[in-house]
């Protein structure tokens, strides 16, 4: 048969697709070492999209004879295809206030956050933000994102109908805060309640937008918050759950004023039944061995957001710990605090915290925990993070040519490994070819 192969400049809006690349994802997490049975490496692969799904993934030379001769094959060869990158844990309202200075998180929350999420009231300036946000996470490669709005509900009507109107599966909540930040950020235990319920409604499940309920901190929500928090999180079982825990010092130490009756920071969820499966909770720097097996058996995640770390010197995620407690965790960018929005240099950052903690992340785990690593943390397994049969068709083209030093050391890699590390190391914004949205060229 002949074989219709079109540039990727020139690919057309198919029901059925097929890219030709060499292409890569996993179905476990990988050994320290890197490469073994949980990687799936196909150099010269060929991924067939049908209909926003994965429909067939394998060698190019055994899948493209049995196309069908109008099938469209789009040539990314000297590219490589990944799943496209889960960023956990992120603050769309901060995207104007990356890289401000300040000398601690409470000061930078007083000097910049707060005035700034003031704005997002505004459903014009909401947008704005929200449009740009957008834009930057499918730029550098992010297809999916847990999303910090702010305590308007206008704030995640504009974040959502941006992600919609891109067929994006995003998750992201309102800002619950009913004390100890300014008034005019404030709500009530039960306005809170009220708007987040309305916003499960209109938004989680529609296309691909999913809710997730957003009390920014401990500090920032009493008890009764908390605890109408829980029992929406009882009542609607299938929504994320988002918030902070033990970031900085000096906010422990807060906590454990505000709750004396609470054993830790972590207990303080707890208590009000916000740990379980889909809760993901941010930084969890400054956890204990009770606190990290309680997070491994409630199912809740620690998104590690290593850029925002070492900006706000909030301390170094302990990767040893975590694993000998068998807690889950995925990496996040926490954009404001974290400078940038790039998956891609979240890594290279998190591989320095790791060998300052005396351990190693292989370039193989790294992509891992951004990809499927967080999709099955997430329990999304077998829905994003892969590009396995039945999958969305969610992926990011990586160019390992994109920048000279990228192209000088990647053309001496010898090992899937030293390619992989070196994109993971050298690459950024710049290194992301093209993304695709269920099949869609961004």
């Amino acid at each position: 048969m002949s074989i219709k192969s079109v540039p990727h400049d020139a690919e057309s809006a198919a029901s059925c697709v097929a890219y030709r690349a060499h292409i890569l994802y996993f179905r476990g997490r990988p050994a320290s070492s890197g490469e073994d049975d949980a990687t799936i490496s196909l150099e010269d692969g060929l991924l067939v999209v049908e209909d926003g799904r994965i429909a067939q993934v394998g060698d190019y030379d055994t899948l493209a004879p049995a196309l069908d001769a109008d099938t469209e094959i789009v040539d990314w060869r000297g590219k490589l295809i990944m799943p496209g990158f889960i960023d956990t844990h992120v603050h769309y309202p901060q995207t104007d206030i990356i890289a401000s200075p300040a000398t601690g998180l409470l000061p930078w929350l007083e000097t910049y956050t707060f005035p700034t999420e003031a704005r997002f009231g505004d459903p014009a300036y909401a947008t704005d933000v929200a449009r740009f946000f957008v834009d930057e996470l499918l730029r550098c490669g992010t297809t999916t994102a847990l999303v910090y709005c702010t305590v308007h509900p206008e704030s995640a009507d504009a974040l959502f109908t941006e992600s919609h109107a891109r067929n994006m599966r995003m998750v992201a909540g309102k800002v619950m805060m009913d004390r100890n930040c300014p008034e005019y950020l404030r709500d009530t235990a039960e306005s809170g309640a009220r708007d987040s319920e309305m916003l499960i409604q209109r938004w989680h499940g529609k296309g691909r937008q999913m809710y997730g309920l957003t009390p920014r901190f401990a500090p920032t929500s009493t008890e009764a918050q908390l605890a109408v928090c829980g029992e929406l999180a009882q009542q609607y079982k299938d929504v994320f759950i988002q918030s902070h825990v033990a970031e900085n010092a000096d906010e422990i130490k807060w906590v454990s004023e505000l709750f004396p009756q609470a054993r830790s920071y972590l207990d303080v969820y707890d208590r009000f039944g916000l740990l379980r499966p889909r809760a993901v909770y941010g930084h969890s720097i400054w956890l204990d061995e009770t606190d990290r097996m309680r997070m491994r058996d409630t199912g809740a995640v620690a998104a590690h957001c290593p850029t925002s770390n070492l900006f706000l010197a909030s301390g170094l995620f302990d990767f040893a710990a975590a694993d000998a407690a068998g807690m889950a965790y995925t990496l996040a960018t926490d954009v404001g605090g974290g400078t940038s929005f790039s998956m891609l240099q979240t890594m290279n950052e998190a591989h320095k915290v790791a060998r300052m903690s005396g351990s190693h992340l292989s370039a193989h785990t790294m992509l891992y925990l951004a990809t499927e690593g967080a999709a099955q943390s997430l329990d999304l397994g077998g829905t994003i993070g892969t590009l396995a049969p039945g999958a969305e068709a969610d992926f990011v083209v990586l160019d390992p040519h994109a920048t000279p030093l990228l192209a000088r050391r990647t053309a001496r890699a010898e090992s899937l490994e030293e390619l992989l590390f070196a994109l993971v190391m050298l690459g950024d914004d710049r290194t992301i070819a093209a993304t695709y949205v269920a099949g869609r060229k961004m």
